[in-house]
């Protein structure tokens, strides 16, 4: 009987597609010029019918369908028993908090109240930044979802606190992953001490917004001697920053030698560029006087011997050889041209030094004067609201004058130890050079006086 049931079902389904199918011409009678889509369409309403006719003579996958929609309820059913178990447990639950909230009354209510405030306050204070956070579950708990104050509640609060109240004069070792700058993140033994900061062996670190640990872009050099030291227990001073990071900041920000440099801009480069060469050119003909010198002495102590390597020398020799008959005007005159004969090399280099230290100071000034208007120009453009806009032309026209003068400073000494020198030697030269003719010209006397009479 069932199986006939199924069978007239069956049928029943067929006659109800095969109406639906000749219907549809009908329903589509004002475009029986689209032959080829009616066409189409009526092929796939064929083969609807035939997956239709398969899945009605497939009992097996009807019965796994039944089965699967049977599991499901179950399930849905299981899932409605559990809930309403959940919210008979919640509704006894409340009524247990609020017979609790009821033999409390106000005083404890009151203690509430207060407890949530001062708990909100701590961690407002504090923040999510604070170096006491390194410590997992160290700040007190938020209690505006506590409509009862229970024991368990109560004793946490205090622990906390007092935790946050021990934490503040501990030095802690701690294990934390740690981003060097390159972001790169290890894991890392790191120094807490109380809520003023933390470091490792060689960096003083702070907490990004996420509150992760990151090294400082730059640690003072003066601090990081005290972090190594005091990491490695050779220590007990350690330097902190009582406005809690405001002045380690401004040391990290501040430009080192290299940078400053740099600050100077164009000018400032060509200043040091000059100043290096003066300097150079200064160098080399002071080494170059300093051998001069040790010739000359040793040209002084053996007189009889003269040497071609040094200007004493040289002038002496170019004496020996001068014509002795000759007036002793004349004879002065030679003997003075072979010693200025010698200045140019023993004053070499001093012109040029001098002209560099006279220009490197006004050099300075054209740096000022640029850097200045590179500052105007940020004052016309963005005006006076942001001073960094105008520190780099404050800068530039600040370190140009500071290089000219450090340049041209170093350059009148270089200058002045060179004539110093030179002069000295040239002093020497002009002794021996009038000590010679003299001695020639005292020598010649006797025989004159002979011969008048």
């Amino acid at each position: 009987m069932m199986r006939d049931l199924k069978k007239c079902h069956r049928y029943v389904m067929v006659a109800l597609l095969m109406g639906l199918t000749s219907l549809s011409p009908l329903a589509n009678a004002q475009s029986q010029e689209i032959t080829t889509l009616r066409e189409a369409r009526e092929a796939a309403e064929i083969r609807d019918q035939q997956r239709l006719i398969e899945l009605l003579d497939d009992q097996a996958a009807l019965e796994e369908a039944l089965e699967q929609a049977r599991d499901r309820q179950q399930t849905a059913q299981t899932r409605h028993d559990a809930l309403q178990a959940q919210d008979a447990a919640q509704s006894i639950e409340a009524e247990r908090l609020a017979a609790l909230q009821s033999e409390q009354g106000e005083a404890l209510s009151n203690l509430l109240d207060a407890l949530n405030q001062h708990s909100n306050e701590v961690r407002n204070a504090l923040g999510e930044d604070s170096w006491l956070t390194l410590n997992e579950n160290v700040l007190p708990p938020r209690l505006s979802d506590v409509n009862v104050l229970e024991r368990e509640v109560l004793e946490n609060v205090v622990d906390r606190l007092a935790t946050l109240t021990r934490n503040t004069g501990n030095a802690e070792w701690l294990e934390r992953p740690v981003a060097d700058a390159s972001g790169e993140i290890s894991l890392q033994n790191v120094v807490r001490l109380g809520d003023f900061a933390a470091f490792t062996n060689t960096d003083l670190l702070r907490q990004d917004e996420e509150g992760h640990l990151t090294v400082l872009p730059r640690t003072p050099a003066e601090i990081a001697d005290y972090l190594a030291a005091y990491h490695q227990g050779e220590t007990r001073v350690m330097v902190m920053d009582p406005t809690r990071g405001s002045v380690l900041d401004a040391l990290a920000q501040r430009p080192t030698l290299m940078e400053r440099f740099h600050q100077g801009g164009y000018v400032g480069y060509v200043v040091v560029a000059l100043g290096g060469i003066g300097l150079l050119v200064a160098l080399l003909q002071y080494l170059y006087l300093l051998v001069t010198s040790q010739r000359v002495n040793r040209q002084l102590k053996s007189p009889d011997q003269l040497k071609g390597h040094n200007p004493l020398g040289r002038v002496l020799l170019r004496f020996e050889g001068m014509d002795k008959h000759q007036t002793p005007e004349a004879l002065e005159a030679r003997l003075d041209e072979a010693v200025l004969a010698e200045l140019p090399r023993l004053e070499r280099g001093q012109p040029i030094v001098k002209l560099l230290a006279a220009i490197a100071p006004l050099l300075g000034l054209l740096g000022t004067v640029t850097g200045m208007i590179v500052t105007f120009q940020a004052i016309t453009v963005f005006g006076t609201g942001d001073p960094q806009l105008m520190a780099g032309g404050i800068s530039q026209a600040l370190v140009t004058t500071v290089l000219g003068l450090i340049t041209a400073v170093p350059l009148l000494f270089a200058q002045t130890a060179l004539s110093s020198r030179s002069r000295h030697l040239t002093h020497v030269i002009e002794g021996q050079a009038s000590a010679a003719l003299a001695d020639h010209l005292e020598a010649q006397q006797p025989s004159q006086d002979a011969s008048v009479s």
